[in-house]
């Protein structure tokens, strides 16, 4: 009889432990079966305009891609039903002259490791004034459905892709690994 009643307070515990590790009962009814992975797209992680050479005196506009997070749900046979979250840093260097900015940035669904599903592009408006040259931004996009062929796809089948609309020219700066970062910022 003892060892039932340490077995459930065991047990007991342990729940308590998982529920203190894993988030509340709502987030865990929410979120029923692994979602799909999300991730930034390194190449189009940050975007750089300059006004002139590719070095900090002559940097315009500039955004940053800082975290991407999904929730989802699904049940049975039914569509993966997401939203994430997008944190963005936007900065304005000494060559942007207007106060405002417009970035573009993609969302993605693919088949994992596999071919592009949808793709829709957003954009962003920033305002910027003489004091506030950096601005964050978070940006929901709260109905992303993910159709199934059946109820033993799950949502490790799929990756959501996100990034910003860059050119050419800005895909190669990328990839070239050059840091430009502000001295003056900590």
């Amino acid at each position: 009889m003892n060892k039932l009643l340490a077995g459930a307070l065991f047990a007991a515990v342990l729940g308590a432990a998982g529920c203190s590790a894993f988030g509340n009962r709502e987030a865990r009814e929410k979120n029923p079966a692994p979602c799909p992975n999300i991730l930034v797209l390194m190449d189009a992680s940050r975007v750089i305009e300059f006004d002139g050479e590719e070095r900090l005196e002559d940097i315009a506009y500039t955004g940053e891609i800082t975290n991407a997070e999904i929730v989802c749900r699904y049940v049975e046979d039914k569509p993966i039903d997401a939203e994430i979250s997008i944190d963005l840093a936007f900065g304005k260097g000494p060559k942007g002259e207007s106060g405002e900015k417009v970035f573009k940035y993609f969302v993605a669904v693919t088949r994992k490791d596999l071919e592009v599903i949808a793709k829709n592009e957003f954009l962003v408006q920033t305002k910027f004034d003489s004091k506030k040259t950096i601005v964050l931004e978070k940006e929901k996009i709260d109905k992303i459905f993910i159709p199934r062929a059946g109820d033993h796809i799950s949502g490790t089948n799929f990756e959501i892709i996100v990034g910003f609309s860059v050119s050419r020219d800005q895909v190669i700066f990328n990839r070239s690994g050059k840091s430009l970062k502000f001295p003056d910022l900590q």
